[in-house]
């Protein structure tokens, strides 16, 4: 069996909470700090409130913006489109093998 090859442990870890809540837990890290507690996560508060960390919502609402106001195009249209460059392809192409020597 390999010696010291586990991590220290500190029984008297200290957590943070972001609401100031501090509590000991035991860890193998000395100090923790987290953004939600028991003493202010809505589930066990009874508050309805959104738990935002770095901006989640804000960036989703972004989003969301930004996709409707691109313009969107249909699949008929782009497929009489692809078609259409298509036919273009075609007729621009020699027809006779004297034409095809002129290019």
């Amino acid at each position: 069996m390999k010696a010291q090859i586990h991590p220290q442990y500190y029984p008297e870890a200290q957590v943070t909470c972001a609401c100031g809540n501090k509590f000991t837990v035991g860890s193998t890290l000395p100090q923790i700090k987290i953004d939600v507690c028991s003493k202010c996560h809505p589930f066990f508060t009874g508050q309805l409130r959104y738990v935002d960390t770095a901006g989640r919502v804000d960036r989703f609402k972004a989003k969301q913006i930004v996709t409707e106001d691109q313009t969107k195009v249909s699949k008929k249209l782009r497929r009489q489109e692809k078609r259409n460059k298509k036919i273009e392809e075609e007729l621009s192409r020699p027809t006779t093998l004297e034409a095809l020597r002129a290019k």
